[in-house]
């Protein structure tokens, strides 16, 4: 057994030809350079990259497969020059009605494959359920409930996506519970997406999540943001099926720990009002914002959690791994991208920076003043200001 870094939620920007994929991620976000990015700069041992299921990224990974850097793995997975496994993901928005019927809702579903067969069955069926299936996470007709089934029966397994943001997510956006959405299909949901304005103190005080296992994943929008959350995973190899035992905890394998930012940071933190660019104090569903009347309140994510409990305080299960608050090499002040590049040139990937280097090591090649920022943000000795309304937190 060893350990790995994992993450398993990237966007796909454009296609080699240039083809929009996800509009709002940008354009050198293609299969080839994110397989690269996560080899020779981040480190990321097992990347899932969940625009996959568009037929343009499809021809692309046939393409990529033709040159003879990467290859299929019989487990599943593509290993890229023997340092990376590429996971084939597909993010699929569903269409969700509360139990009540009075409130609907879009959510967001990461559904990973292990084979290219399987994601283009998987594709092919999935095309008849939304409007354009080359763009990423089209709203489909879809519920989750139904969703699964077509995950599965296509080799593959569904989590959901940034569970908690206000925006299409199961527990921002929809219901009060997931069992409510996958009713006797819950135990087939294994893990959740936590996003990165929760972490697992948010997320253990709701009593249904106590059997599901945590991951936290960049939803990167670029290569830079490629690893700003991640897991360590205990695995014997990077392919699909060790990536799945260790998400289930099976066999010896499992999460080590989940690395994240400090849900201070997201920029859905704490509820806020669009309008006026004020922080509301929340004590129920708030519908107007107490200052000027405006309707364009966002539900932050603590606010919503702090709603949704049935917990008094947050006890997670025995086997439950550390979450651990780790500042993205970017978000340090004083840190900028010359800073981080005479970093890599000389150290080799930011996981390498971020876990092995010593005090001593970065001071040698970055002096003391931002090595004792880096430093800082390593060990979580900083102070932070909290986000909201869209706006990321700041690292003081």
């Amino acid at each position: 057994m060893y350990e790995v870094f994992a993450d398993l939620h990237v966007h796909i920007g454009r296609s080699e030809n240039g083809k929009p994929i996800k509009i709002t991620a940008a354009r050198s976000l293609n299969f080839a350079n994110i397989a690269k990015e996560c080899a020779e700069r981040k480190g990321v041992n097992i990347v899932g990259i969940i625009d996959c299921a568009s037929p343009y990224v499809i021809e692309d990974i046939e393409k990529f497969l033709k040159t003879g850097e990467a290859y299929e793995l019989d487990e599943g997975g593509i290993i890229y020059k023997d340092k990376v496994c590429i996971i084939l993901g597909s993010e699929v928005e569903t269409s969700e009605v509360s139990r009540e019927g009075d409130r609907k809702g879009a959510a967001h579903n990461c559904c990973y494959f292990p084979h290219l067969t399987d994601i283009k069955s998987f594709s092919n069926e999935l095309s008849h359920h939304l409007k354009n299936i080359t763009l990423s996470t089209q709203r489909s007709d879809l519920s989750g409930y139904e969703l699964i089934d077509i995950v599965e029966k296509n080799n593959g397994i569904l989590i959901p996506a940034h569970c908690f943001t206000p925006f299409k997510s199961y527990y921002g956006n929809c219901v009060d519970r997931l069992e409510h959405i996958f009713k006797e299909k819950f135990n087939k949901i294994f893990a959740i997406e936590l996003g990165l304005s929760a972490d697992t103190n948010y997320a253990d005080m709701i009593s249904e999540l106590e059997n599901k296992q945590f991951v936290t994943n960049s939803d990167a929008h670029s290569l830079p943001k490629i690893g700003r959350e991640y897991n360590k995973l205990q695995v014997e190899k990077i392919s699909f099926k060790e990536l799945v035992m260790a998400l289930k905890g099976e066999y010896g394998r499992k999460i080590l720990a989940n690395y994240g930012m400090d849900p201070k940071l997201g920029k859905y933190n704490r509820t806020f009002c669009e309008n006026c660019n004020k922080r509301v104090i929340v004590k129920s569903n708030v519908k107007k914002c107490p200052y000027c009347g405006s309707n364009n309140v966002t539900m932050g994510v603590f606010d919503r959690i702090v709603l949704l409990r049935d917990k008094e305080q947050s006890i997670s299960p025995k086997n439950r791994p550390p979450y651990v608050y780790q500042i993205p090499l970017n978000f340090i002040p004083g840190v900028g991208s010359k800073t981080i590049e005479k970093l890599l040139d000389k150290f080799g990937t930011e996981m390498t920076i971020l876990h092995k280097l010593s005090d001593d090591d970065i001071e040698a090649e970055v002096g003391e003043k931002i090595s004792r920022s880096i430093i800082n943000a390593r060990s979580g000795n900083i102070h932070i200001i909290e986000g909201g309304g869209g706006i990321y937190g700041k690292v003081e």
